[in-house]
């Protein structure tokens, strides 16, 4: 946030962090899930399929488990219980870091140069997504060939904070454990839910939208780009370059 100076000028802190969503802003993953979500379905005998429109729906409602039980609701039926959805979802998990540990996962074009430009820089690195930890690893490792943590100083995931986005929660949360003010840190995301929770937060957003969040709004915004190649990158954050 702006602050004023002793002559009522207004400043803003110098950049001091970037922070991360994950699933379809580092990487377009979202096929991938949605793979190991009717694979781990079909495994434990549920009669669910998700297709491209099912998902593009569901997409709506942030995190593996709460789309599961909105899915189920919407059909009306009674199982799984929340408990069997927990097991399933776990398997899912499990799934989906096999698919992603055998190949073919790329970070989205200018994501891996402009993480290495924030690291020579000083700037601080977080992650704030409603996905899993182990998801967040898996991307890592196949992506970069190391665990999460040595890349990013701070890792929020999905069950880290009592609220999913579009509650700001988890950005509030990286915020406090890598010591920065709100306006010293942009955010990096791919769908309004990712948007409104880091507005919430009070931080600057960058938007590049994926496969499945092209038609949402980004009203609210710093940029909307289709991606974060060093020709789209805007000029007035202070990005890395």
């Amino acid at each position: 946030m702006a602050q004023r100076s002793s002559t009522g000028a207004s400043w803003a802190p110098a950049l001091a962090a970037l922070i991360f969503d994950v699933d379809g802003t580092l990487a377009e993953t979202e096929e991938l899930h949605r793979q190991a979500y009717n694979e781990t379905f079909a495994a434990a005998g549920l009669d669910w399929y998700w297709s491209r429109d099912d998902y593009h729906w569901l997409h709506r409602t942030t995190g593996g488990k709460e789309r599961m039980r909105h899915y189920r609701d919407s059909r009306g039926d009674s199982a799984p219980t929340v408990a069997e959805i927990t097991d399933i979802y776990a398997r899912k998990t499990v799934r989906y870091g096999a698919l992603v540990a055998g190949g073919g996962l790329t970070l989205r074009p200018g994501v891996r140069e402009l993480v290495a430009a924030a690291r020579a820089a000083g700037l601080k690195l977080g992650v704030a997504t409603t996905t899993g930890n182990p998801n967040v690893d898996a991307l890592c490792r196949a992506c970069w060939g190391v665990p999460a943590a040595e890349i990013f100083d701070a890792i929020v995931a999905g069950d880290d904070v009592p609220n999913k986005k579009p509650a700001p929660d988890a950005y509030l949360r990286v915020l406090s454990l890598l010591g920065v003010e709100a306006g010293a840190a942009v955010a990096f995301e791919d769908s309004r839910n990712g948007l409104v929770s880091a507005l919430g937060a009070g931080l600057r957003v960058v938007v590049t939208p994926s496969l499945y969040t092209g038609d949402e709004d980004f009203t609210g915004a710093a940029h909307v780009l289709p991606d974060l190649a060093a020709e789209a990158l805007p000029t007035d954050l202070g990005l890395p370059s």
